[in-house]
């Protein structure tokens, strides 16, 4: 895709990109930000869709360095913004809070009910929210699956939910659309809500102590983890969970990405032995890169030893230019194809295959399923054996 291809408002985003990112000084930096910022409001906020996503991919490929600009300011304008009610200016943020869960058994559909949003908003107030802010979360659990795909769409539930704190009620952002549960092993859960408070003042608890900081936010998480697993445990039944901490919506989405991945292996490898009734150690596990032009994700293929059918596949998704790099160059440190055999070893799988090169993302042109390799390095679709047993059990 070449710029000209682009329309006026991305290519403006592309030349306000280049030019901050050639300033010599704050004072330039902060003319830049300032047009940048500006302009990122104007196609937002006039629901453009896919101009900003446009922009991003032309620098993923041409200026890697531009990418990074770009990308943090329009995650920053899309979760947090200021305006005026009442007379007073305000600021808000858009924030998640994830719950790791795996099972063999079924994970929930996020469904929550009156007294479950009740306390999960108390426990934030009683934890992790300062005591003057205002607070609303969305109607239900959420997950990747039904969260914003758009920075416009971002930015709506940010406004949606700000309104929904003035009123002091839940809201619900994604029309009522609950998370897909049957035959996902491991995910994550979303609370997801907004913080609003006047111009300038804190939104946190470790904010608003003399205690240093970092000590202070963990304790916060800690007390929150608590709180948070009293009102949802039970929801969780048959399932072991991780509640992570509240923080802002992209930087916290990130590290439940991170948490997952190793969890989606290990979850699968155990319901195999159940399902299959084979043990770890007679699986064979076949990595791949795959992606254009560099790695977006490793396809894990699972077949049995004895046959080089793929019954079982698991996606690893990329989270950085580092990892989309490592594999490709001699990076002198360990990749994340290392990582990941590191994981099935530990899990008790002994045959694991390592394809070099990079392969392209394949999916199922009837169900939309991706493709995983087998020990030859083809991709396939993956089928369990007839005499499975897809019946639930319980994990712990």
């Amino acid at each position: 895709m070449s710029a000209h291809s682009l329309n006026r408002d991305a290519q403006r985003l592309l030349s306000l990109t280049d030019a901050l990112s050639h300033s010599g000084s704050n004072l330039e930096d902060s003319y830049w930000e300032g047009l940048l910022t500006a302009q990122l409001e104007k196609i937002i906020g006039g629901r453009k869709n896919n101009t900003t996503e446009s922009a991003l991919e032309h620098l993923s490929r041409n200026n890697p360095e531009g990418y990074e600009i770009l990308f943090e300011q329009a995650e920053s304008l899309t979760e947090s913004l200021s305006f005026e009610r009442d007379g007073q200016l305000w600021d808000a943020l858009l924030f998640s809070a994830p719950i790791i869960a795996w099972t063999r058994y079924k994970l929930p559909d996020g469904q929550l009910d009156d007294a479950q949003r009740a306390a999960i908003c108390q426990a934030l107030r009683k934890t992790i929210v300062a005591d003057d802010a205002k607070l609303a979360i969305a109607s239900n659990l959420l997950n990747f699956d039904v969260m914003p795909q758009s920075f416009h769409e971002t930015r709506a539930w940010a406004e949606q939910l700000a309104q929904a704190a003035f009123a002091g009620t839940s809201h619900d952002v994604n029309g009522g659309r609950l998370p897909a549960s049957e035959g996902i092993l491991a995910d994550t859960r979303f609370i997801v809500g907004a913080i609003v408070v006047p111009r300038g003042q804190a939104l946190f608890k470790w904010q608003t102590s003399d205690a240093n900081a970092r000590e202070r936010r963990q304790q916060c998480y800690n007390d929150w983890a608590h709180a948070c697993s009293a009102v949802l445990d039970p929801l969780f039944t048959g399932c072991r969970t991780e509640y992570l901490g509240v923080d802002a919506y992209y930087s916290n989405n990130r590290e439940a990405d991170h948490k997952i991945r190793p969890l989606v292996l290990r979850a699968a490898i155990a319901w195999l032995h159940t399902a299959v009734n084979i043990s770890s150690d007679k699986l064979r596990a076949v990595i791949v890169g795959c992606g254009d032009p560099v790695i977006q994700e490793y396809r894990v293929g699972f077949s049995t030893q004895s046959s080089k059918a793929v019954i079982y596949g698991c996606l690893w998704p990329v989270l950085s230019k580092e990892e989309a790099f490592a594999d490709l160059i001699d990076a002198g440190q360990l990749s994340t194809a290392d990582e990941i055999a590191a994981i099935l070893k530990e899990e008790g799988v002994t045959e694991i295959r390592r394809l070099p090169g990079l392969h392209a993302c394949e999916y199922c042109e009837d169900c939309g399923a991706p493709y995983f390799p087998d020990a030859l390095g083809d991709m396939q679709h993956p089928e369990l054996p007839e005499d499975a047993n897809l019946e639930p059990i319980q994990f712990h």
